[in-house]
């Protein structure tokens, strides 16, 4: 693996190659099953192990990271729902500003609040354009935030937030349909965000079937992240990927 973990997804799409990330709550899953969940991912092909949830409660991220820590060599990465969740017990942290948007609370807001926070820490930091698009139901991201996502309809508006992300200096753009989406963010969709963007996409949110998981890849997703459907079922590894 390359040096740090955005060199690493930055190379791997200059490659061409497919990155996959596992996402876990550490809300939905106790720390009693975090063993017998990560002998669940540890033969797969799961590049990387995202950690994060809209509500997570206060404290017990540090915990489940090192607990994870514990059965695991995958690469962890906190996406936060809040300033609260970050914790040097991870590898690398995506510093996410919801783009998509008007909140300037999850703007700037929660990113000053983190900044006592991550002067102290050795995380690898990567600035992270969030862009939530419409799902199909409304999501967490949604209710937390306070936010409207994107119609799916609206390909220009999407791309062209996508873009300002990448002149604001975001080093990923994560394109998000939200936890238990009924809609995955469509083919369309990323096949023209991928084409009007330089730097990494990502693409996460109602991921169930081998068939989404390729048809996002082939269109231009450099990181696919599955969330719910890996909650719902831990051998999904075996047969998505």
């Amino acid at each position: 693996m390359s040096n740090t973990i955005l060199e690493h997804i930055k190379a791997s799409k200059e490659k061409g190659e497919k990155l996959l990330a596992v996402l876990l709550d550490p809300d939905k899953l106790l720390i009693a099953e975090v063993e017998k969940t990560i002998a669940k991912i540890n033969p797969s092909n799961v590049n990387f192990i995202f950690v994060g949830g809209s509500t997570v409660s206060k404290g017990i991220t540090s915990t489940f990271v090192k607990k994870l820590k514990a059965f695991t060599q995958i690469p962890i990465v906190i996406f936060p729902g809040d300033f609260e969740q970050i914790t040097d017990n991870a590898d690398a942290l995506l510093f996410l500003s919801l783009l998509s948007g008007r909140n300037p609370e999850y703007l700037i807001g929660q990113q000053i609040k983190s900044i006592y926070k991550l002067k102290k820490t050795s995380l690898e930091i990567i600035p992270t354009g969030y862009i939530l698009v419409d799902g199909g139901v409304e999501t967490s991201v949604q209710k937390v935030s306070k936010t409207i996502p994107i119609s799916q309809s609206n390909i220009e508006d999407i791309t062209i937030t996508a873009m300002a992300g990448e002149l604001m200096g975001k080093q990923l753009i994560y394109l998000e349909a939200g936890s238990g989406a009924t809609k995955v963010v469509s083919q369309e969709v990323i096949k023209v965000v991928s084409e009007n963007l330089s730097i990494p996409l990502l693409v996460g949110g109602g991921i169930r079937t081998k068939k989404q998981l390729e048809s996002a890849y082939q269109n231009g997703a450099d990181l696919v992240i599955i969330g719910t459907a890996f909650e719902e079922n831990n051998s999904i590894l075996t047969s998505i990927i």
